[in-house]
């Protein structure tokens, strides 16, 4: 019977750092294709701004007008939590898209890999409940 949850125990830790790896695969390989699809959006820019050796996109939230506006009907907290609110929404497009879900894809396989190599050993059996060689309990 010892021998039986042993073998359930290798088949457990061997299945788990099995699901790891593919999760771990699968999601990479999934960041890696959002970042190569991904485009930069800029359909939405008022207009450029001429930089260093290239042309930036000016976007409607980071004129000055709108800053003002914002904290004119909110104060300082609502241009806060604006920002706060487009850089949030910037995580979820594009190619900052690929890098979340690369980080999540290897956060969930270090969390099965972790929960594997920590499996709870299984209680040893009880010894007094074995007949003895002199027939006593």
């Amino acid at each position: 019977m010892n021998y039986c949850k042993m073998i359930n125990r290798r088949l457990v830790y061997i299945c788990l750092n099995l699901i790891s790896v593919v999760i771990l695969l699968g999601g990479l390989g999934s960041a890696i294709l959002i970042y190569q699809t991904a485009e930069n959006d800029s359909n939405s820019a008022l207009g450029y701004e001429k930089g260093y050796e290239s042309m930036y996109p000016v976007m409607p939230q980071d004129s000055k007008k709108h800053l003002r506006n914002l904290e004119l009907y909110g104060g300082k907290a609502n241009v806060l939590m604006t920002q706060l609110r487009l850089w949030l929404v910037g995580l979820w497009q594009g190619k900052s898209l690929a890098f979340m879900v690369a980080f999540f894809a290897i956060l969930l396989s270090f969390g099965v890999f972790y929960a594997a190599n920590h499996l709870p050993y299984p209680l040893k059996p009880d010894v007094s409940s074995k007949n003895n060689r002199y027939g006593t309990d």
